[in-house]
């Protein structure tokens, strides 16, 4: 296994961190809630995670002391601290991230320890176990989903797919989607439109939420799904205006001028999906399985809820990826390396792994912990049966190195409400998203280098 012991990398590439997007802190990344935790080979040895205060509980951190004889100290998850402790040749020995636009981003500016070596000694994370979202954490030096392991996703979800609530359907007349059918995302508006419920001027019941895991991850997908990418190939620009992204763009602002769900126009007061759904107060959920954790939870809910597969343009191929899968890295100047991947093993592959399997909030990212998955009753066996055949449309979506999706998403923030208020064309958006998103590719890649 190689060592990375010597002067940290070059101040240049830290810059490079920074300037692709550390300052854009409201739009944090929020992808599936990590329960974070760390261990240890040798007794009394200390590990320290940077994560964000949902990802580990106090408890997780007692058991790991139980489990493995590791002390966890936790740090909170913030980008430009996480920058100034590697400056300072002191990172932490893992650092939570999203899988999906973070493996990429870091990877690129070289500060990431490849976990190959570590994978190919361990008795607890056989590579032939690793769902193949785990390869959204590998990255070659050009594309992601190939090359060395950076990272592992604690559980996943497949983002494109929804809940809907049969109540809601029956009520208004609608008529429920196929189970293991894609409906179209023109057939997906146009049910979210019927659904919808206004009075007084107030949605009172919104008929369909659909916003991905973050606008960047959505429109990234919906690009794919409209048969093109929102990349060009070498990854260094963005391009709204070919035909497919155009068509992805322009859904999307359909959906928020539709009003028939949340929007930066039309915020949910709850701030996001799972209460008002949990109220009666949302049709469909652009929510994954992991939202099961909530819904299962609830015993009027559960019976009339569904889930349904990734939606797809007409005469275009079925895709159905994973916009976040969170997890862990490790920094490559970390100084307690055999413990973080004691601690990395712990969390990923033995009880932590296997308590997140039967909670019903994400899949497992080990094929031999499905088993755990929550199938006691009626409605989890068909959310299952439901889920299972839609693993077979999973791929690795590739996103940029060279800005971080929270940079993007505070661009696309500051320049599509018009659109969403009818005050823009879409195609004006477009241009205008071409403009601004490339002036920060720009910088990033020559950042990079």
């Amino acid at each position: 296994m190689r060592s990375h012991a010597g002067t940290p990398p070059s101040r240049r590439r830290f810059l490079a961190l920074s300037a692709g997007g550390a300052v854009a802190g409201a739009a944090a990344l929020n992808g599936c809630a990590l329960q974070v935790s760390s261990g240890v080979s040798g007794p009394g040895e200390t590990v320290t995670l940077m994560v964000k205060p949902d990802d580990i509980s106090p408890e997780l951190v007692k058991q790991a002391q139980k489990d493995i004889g590791v002390k966890i100290v936790t740090v909170r998850y913030d980008l430009t601290k996480l920058i100034g402790m590697m400056t300072n040749g002191n990172p932490p020995d893992l650092v939570r991230g999203v899988g999906a636009v973070d493996a990429p981003y870091f990877a690129a500016r070289d500060v990431m320890e490849e976990l190959d070596p570590y994978f190919a000694r361990s008795d607890v994370l056989a590579l032939e176990d690793l769902d193949p979202v785990n390869d959204l954490w590998r990255y070659d030096g050009r594309t992601q989903g190939k090359g060395p392991r950076y990272g592992m996703a604690k559980d996943f979800s497949q983002d494109s797919m929804y809940w809907y609530n049969t109540r809601l359907f029956d009520q208004a007349g609608v008529d429920h989607p196929p189970e293991t059918e894609p409906v179209t995302y023109e057939e997906w508006l146009d049910s979210a439109k019927r659904l919808t419920r206004r009075k007084n001027g107030q949605t009172t019941v919104f008929g369909g939420s659909y916003n991905g895991v973050l606008t960047p991850n959505l429109l990234t997908s919906l690009t794919v799904a409209a048969g093109g990418s929102l990349f060009s190939d070498d990854f260094s620009r963005v391009d709204f205006t070919t035909p497919e992204a155009r068509k992805a763009l322009g859904w999307y602002i359909d959906y928020c001028r539709a009003k028939v769900g949340p929007s930066l126009v039309q915020p949910d007061p709850n701030a996001w999906d799972g209460p008002t759904y949990q109220a009666d107060r949302m049709a469909m959920t652009n929510s994954g399985y992991w939202l099961g954790g909530l819904i299962n939870a609830d015993k009027k809910l559960a019976p009339v809820s569904r889930l349904a597969p990734a939606p797809v343009f007409q005469g275009d191929r079925r895709v159905s990826p994973c916009q976040a899968g969170t997890g862990l890295w490790m920094p490559r100047k970390a100084r307690n390396k055999d413990a973080a991947w004691r601690v990395f093993e712990w969390f990923f592959g033995e009880a932590p792994a296997k308590a997140r399997a039967t909670s019903g909030w994400g899949i497992p990212t080990l094929k031999s912990l499905r088993t755990l998955m929550p199938a006691q009753e009626d409605y989890q066996k068909r959310v299952l049966k439901v889920q299972n055949a839609e693993l077979k449309h999973f791929s690795v979506i590739a996103f940029t190195p060279y800005a971080t999706a929270d940079s993007l998403y505070a661009l696309f923030n500051q320049t599509a409400p018009a659109a969403m208020r009818g005050d823009m064309s879409v195609d004006t958006l477009a241009g205008r998203l071409n403009s601004v998103m490339n002036e920060q590719l720009k910088r990033g890649k020559e950042q990079v280098g």
